[in-house]
């Protein structure tokens, strides 16, 4: 299971290096302090259509071989091209390897690349919910016992064995992405932490404050649906992925400002806020380095002096 709660800072590292680079950076990663570093698991992502984009899963256990405190995960991995009997098998594997260090970030998934890139057509929002439904059943079931059968909707599995099972017990924690009711039941029903990146709708027009209000509404809502299953609310991390709002750059131009902006996001119940890796010459994440270092290692004695 995850460890015990405080404000908890990550970072997202792309995974756009051939590894005698991008060992560097998971590396660098640890050292700065981060409580976890993630990857996203797509086949390719927005303007790095046309770029160097590798694997999500051989990254991760790439990062597993060279860091040894640091949390790792997927933010996130969706049905769109992944079947929930493989990816248990190797989410198994990285754990192992990992020493139990592994959580996976999961979510339904999104009308982009991944979307086709296997030939078929995009599902609408109702059929990608009831697949991350039937793909989140089974992972879980696939992840916490050894030999299962089962039936589902859209995912089958017939005496598919995980054996040794995870490190964790009983199995790899779940961070599930979702804003809408009914991923929020799934999250209540089977996550370990609970994922947003906001309101998408204020994106491109929305205010800072529009943004927090709605990042505190959807605290609100998963709350709700974690005690609606019996859960305690403060058991369950809320995480932040940053980037998608509509101050997306602007608390990365200084250590004071990151502040500001984590501070907000902590009183309206965030208790994981992600930034991503810095990434020079793109429109996304042209943060500059160096304060964003001096942000990995000041804002967290700032946040809980």
């Amino acid at each position: 299971m995850l460890p015990s709660m405080s404000l908890r800072l990550s970072t997202v590292i792309l995974p756009i290096y051939r590894w005698a680079e991008g060992r560097k950076v998971w590396e660098g990663a640890e050292d700065l302090g981060f409580h976890a570093a993630y990857t996203y698991d797509h086949l390719s992502w927005r303007s790095f259509r046309d770029r160097t984009w590798f694997g999500a899963i051989p990254t991760l256990t790439a990062a597993a071989g060279v860091t040894d405190r640091m949390r790792l995960g997927t933010l996130v991995t969706s049905p769109n091209f992944r079947h929930p009997v493989p990816l248990a098998k190797e989410l198994m594997t990285l754990d192992d390897i990992s020493g139990g260090r592994v959580t996976l970030g999961v979510g339904a998934g999104g009308t982009g690349f991944d979307a086709t890139t296997l030939g078929q057509q995009p599902w609408t929002p109702k059929e990608r919910a009831d697949r991350f439904a039937d793909f989140v059943e089974l992972l879980d079931r696939l992840l916490s016992q050894g030999d299962i059968t089962f039936n589902g909707r859209f995912y089958s599995a017939v005496e598919a064995r995980n054996i040794p099972g995870c490190v964790q017990t009983p199995r790899l924690p779940f961070a599930i992405a979702a804003t809408g009711p009914r991923g929020m039941q799934l999250a209540a029903k089977y996550g370990q932490a609970w994922v947003t990146t906001g309101d998408p709708a204020l994106y491109e027009a929305g205010t800072p404050q529009e943004s927090l209000d709605a990042v505190r509404g959807q605290v609100e809502r998963i709350s709700a649906s974690l005690r609606d299953a019996a859960r305690d609310p403060d058991d369950v991390p809320k995480v932040f992925l940053t980037g998608f709002t509509p101050d997306r750059a602007a608390p990365f131009e200084s250590v004071d400002a990151f502040v500001d902006f984590a501070g907000r996001h902590a009183e309206a119940g965030i208790t994981e806020i992600v930034i991503h890796w810095p990434i020079p010459d793109t429109p996304e994440f042209a943060y500059d380095q160096a304060t964003f270092e001096r942000i990995a290692t000041e804002a967290p004695r700032q946040l809980t002096s």
